[in-house]
């Protein structure tokens, strides 16, 4: 019997090669694989149904990640892909496994930080699972939410001429991981050092207590505005771009003067000899929204605080490319976190 290294498909080739002959029975799923949520017909609305998991050691290290963070964060994380549905979350189930390290006040620790997003939300938490794990600590949240039929954002909705629009700024977790990471090792290489993670502030906060940008989904609706296509950016623009592409068999042109980038985040990786464009196309874990619209809609966002227009849908044979600062055009490549690395 052959064998083959998930790596070689990668997780969303995983997916795809496991899920390729699964074939809908029910009739009122209207979408299931491939989205940022499941698309559930209910009647006058769709129930949206998204699922993530957060294991240590691959997704988060507890030697700087505090445990009130890291229940707030796996909440957010998963009410973000609900928003990128333009749909409003309401419940969430919590499952968790631990290991005997993990004590009871450590696990209310945990849930305060669940507690805590689900009340600026207004989210119910409404079930789930705990149980014991051989090593660690994982995390799986399940979202729900609801979205009117009329008003859904696919990622396969996007045709070539529409515009591309990009919420808040990108890159700045990366950065504040790299700062996590960095001092890390100089803690385990001399304990007795402190950390240096003054003036850092803003990136560590982009990494440790995201937001999801319902806040967006709220203001779209205040002026009727539906995105053509929507997807959250989780694994860095480049890798959502090729989703997008993917789905609505399009192409992009990127501008890099579209692509925001805090100024801290732009000054870290220059501290760090990375180009910033870099940390904002493959970084990762921003949760921001990439989103489509008509031109005719294009006055709708303009005077919006916080959306930045990033560039044009094209047809699929042009590929998703980036025009440089200096002019220059260059073909992207989905360069997003691997999940299946461990070293990742």
């Amino acid at each position: 019997m052959t064998r083959t290294d998930v790596n070689s498909l990668g997780e969303f080739g995983l997916i795809d090669h496991l899920t390729r002959d699964l074939q809908t029975l029910q009739q009122s799923t209207i979408h299931g694989v491939g989205d940022d949520a499941a698309v559930i017909d209910i009647g006058d609305q769709y129930l949206l149904a998204s699922s993530d998991a957060l294991i240590e050691g691959i997704h988060f290290d507890m030697m700087y990640t505090p445990l009130k963070h890291l229940g707030y964060k796996s909440v957010v994380v998963n009410l973000s892909d609900i928003c990128a549905m333009n749909g409003k979350p309401q419940q969430i189930l919590v499952n968790i496994a631990i290991s005997n390290r993990y004590s009871v006040e450590a696990m209310d620790e945990l849930y305060a930080g669940i507690k805590l997003a689900c009340e600026k939300y207004n989210v119910d938490l409404v079930g789930g699972d705990m149980t014991s794990s051989p090593k660690g600590l994982v995390i799986s949240i399940t979202a729900l939410g609801r979205v009117d039929k009329d008003k859904i954002a696919l990622r396969s909705g996007a045709k070539e001429g529409d515009i591309v629009c990009i919420t808040g700024d990108l890159g700045a977790a990366y950065l504040g991981l790299q700062i996590l990471e960095r001092e890390k090792q100089i803690h385990i290489d001399h304990p007795g050092v402190q950390p240096e993670l003054d003036d850092h502030d803003y990136l560590i906060k982009r990494l440790l207590k995201p937001e999801a940008r319902l806040d967006m989904i709220e203001q779209f609706a205040h002026v009727n505005l539906v995105p053509t296509s929507m997807i959250d950016i989780s694994d860095g623009l480049a890798s959502e771009l090729f989703h997008i592409a993917r789905s609505s068999d399009v192409g992009f042109l990127i501008e890099e003067n579209g692509v925001p980038i805090n100024m801290k985040a732009q000054e870290q990786a220059l501290n760090f000899k990375i180009d910033p464009i870099t940390c904002a196309l493959s970084g990762g874990e921003d949760y921001e929204l990439l989103f489509t619209i008509k031109p005719e809609d294009v006055d709708k966002v303009r005077f919006m605080p916080d959306i930045y227009l990033a560039g044009d849908v094209l047809a699929a044979s042009e590929g998703v490319k980036l025009s440089t600062k200096g002019g220059n055009i260059h073909a992207l490549k989905a360069q997003g976190w691997n999940h299946f690395d461990t070293n990742a």
